[in-house]
């Protein structure tokens, strides 16, 4: 069982950049997979990018492909999804989540397939 805590949302400018993290508790932590979703207003949620257990592979959706970078510190329970170049459409609440299955190789964009959530952190980005 994980439980993620995310932190490091905050208001920033266009163009600036943000570090997000995610703090996740439990002894699985180093053999699931990590996803970051956010969800805007009036919008569904979305995935944004994911690792894999060991981090050797990565995802992105191409809205922040090249833009942001997903990685994971297994020594420290954490995953942080580093954040440049941010437009005002990148406004939303950020999760990070947990891989339902150990040791995946694949990465799987469905919201479904993740089975511990955080609360989430605003991230706003004024133009």
């Amino acid at each position: 069982q994980v439980q993620p805590v995310e932190s490091g949302g905050g208001l920033v400018q266009a163009g600036d950049s943000l570090r997000l993290s995610c703090a996740v508790s439990g002894h699985t932590f180093s053999s699931v997979a990590m996803g970051w979703f956010r969800q805007a207003p009036g919008k569904e949620r979305e995935f944004v990018t994911a690792i894999t257990w060991d981090g050797g592979r990565t995802s992105y959706a191409d809205s922040v492909e090249g833009r942001f970078t997903i990685s994971r510190d297994n020594a420290k329970n954490t995953v942080y999804l580093q954040m440049n170049s941010l437009k005002p459409e990148d406004t939303a609440v950020y999760y990070c989540a947990a891989d339902r299955f150990e040791y995946s190789r694949v990465l799987v964009r469905s919201g479904t397939r993740y089975g511990a959530w955080g609360q989430g952190t605003q991230v706003t980005v004024s133009s």
